[in-house]
């Protein structure tokens, strides 16, 4: 698994920060809560759901679209901690109150599945006991915290009375008669649409959706998976999806 990661080829700048052990230790802080442990109805969803995890990890920190081709694409995660080159310190006004942002702080994509926005730093330094909001570098520091970062987003809701990636993927949320007129069911499908809403779902078959799928599929075969309950059209994509929240709120 990401035997790229730390590959001379491309200019990837965090050579050398990601590990396995790294990922383990941060598992094991989400473990008791669901994450890679979920049974359903006797079925076991652990497996599934860590390939599904990974698959998000993998393609939002790829560096393939400078170097790979074909199914060699699907090796290159891992090779960022951050975003690189923004423009923007994703400081929300909204929450001066309950997470200020720091001043000279920019709250950018950080972390194995990134977070952004001071909001985000703030609750996820709260649940994880580490000061994110005055020190998010934090992140791009330490890899068990980077992992632990990614980990919390997949298993905390986006918003309130909403579901988090986790609870889609495993089948925990039961959708409502809106959800089902919005054409959103439990699934792979349906972590793409609580990450990242119609910024990738609810578009058709497009290349974003698509490249997440690849990922999912890729590693669901490197761990032994079944793939044919996998590939169902339904659970698999978000392609018709109406998404849980518009664009301005969904997280990039």
């Amino acid at each position: 698994m990401f035997s790229k990661r730390n590959s001379l080829e491309v200019e990837a700048h965090a050579k050398g920060f990601w590990d396995y052990q790294s990922f383990i230790t941060a598992s094991a802080h989400y473990q008791p809560y669901g994450f890679g442990t979920t049974y359903m109805n006797r079925t076991f969803f652990g497996t599934k759901e860590v390939a599904a995890f990974l698959a998000h990890v993998a393609t939002k920190t790829s560096c393939e679209n400078k170097v790979a081709i074909n199914m060699e694409k699907l090796e290159w995660g891992l090779c960022y901690n951050k975003e690189k080159n923004s423009n923007s310190n994703y400081c929300d006004e909204q929450y001066k109150k309950s997470y200020p942002c720091a001043p000279g702080v920019a709250y950018y994509g950080r972390g194995a599945l990134p977070i952004y926005w001071n909001y985000n730093y703030g609750e996820a330094g709260k649940d994880l006991k580490v000061d994110l909001l005055n020190h998010p570098e934090y992140i791009e520091q330490n890899s068990t915290l980077a992992f632990q970062v990614a980990i919390w987003r997949w298993m905390t809701p986006i918003k309130k009375h909403q579901p988090s990636a986790h609870d889609v993927f495993v089948g925990y949320w039961t959708p409502t008669k809106n959800d089902t007129l919005a054409k959103r069911v439990s699934g792979f499908g349906a972590t793409m649409n609580v990450l990242y809403g119609d910024l990738v779902c609810g578009q058709g078959d497009n290349e974003s959706m698509k490249n997440f799928i690849s990922h999912y599929l890729y590693y669901l075969d490197i761990m032994g998976v079944d793939q044919e309950e996998a590939k169902s059209p339904e659970v698999l994509t978000c392609a018709d999806q109406v998404a849980f929240n518009p664009s301005f709120f969904s997280n990039p």
